[in-house]
């Protein structure tokens, strides 16, 4: 019997999903900042900073996970703003995504604590319960 090796898929970090929302929260991010898509690599009108991403981040994690957006991180193996520069550089390295000279893994350095982000800070809007 010949065993043959397989070429394997370099092992990821975080959850599968984790590295999914990270791009839904980059096109999320872009839409809401107006950007355009970017139409070719140096393209510097469609830049979106770490800042920038890590507030897209929090705004479509509370819009799609509520209250639980903080455990669906947890699970995914994100529990900081420095995680989402770690995925976002690991698909740099992998060629899913660009970045610019003046990007660094250090812009996703605490953006904001979870806590404050997605628990202190998270508010119901009831305002529709009460429409007439």
């Amino acid at each position: 019997m010949k065993v043959t090796s397989r070429s394997a898929a370099p092992r990821l970090r975080y959850h599968q999903d984790a590295y999914r929302f990270v791009f839904d929260a980059l096109q999320f991010s872009q839409e809401k900042l107006k950007r355009p898509r970017p139409q070719d690599p140096d393209d510097q009108h469609a830049h979106i900073t770490g800042q920038e991403l890590c507030a897209g981040i929090r705004e479509l994690a509370i819009k799609r996970f509520g209250l639980l957006a903080r455990t669906v991180f947890t699970h995914w193996g994100v529990t900081s703003t420095s995680d989402f520069g770690r995925i976002v550089f690991e698909l740099i390295e992998r060629g899913e995504m660009r970045k610019t000279d003046r990007d660094t893994i250090d812009d996703f350095v605490e953006i904001y604590d979870f806590d404050d982000a997605f628990d202190r800070g998270y508010a119901i809007d009831t305002s529709p319960a009460f429409r007439r």
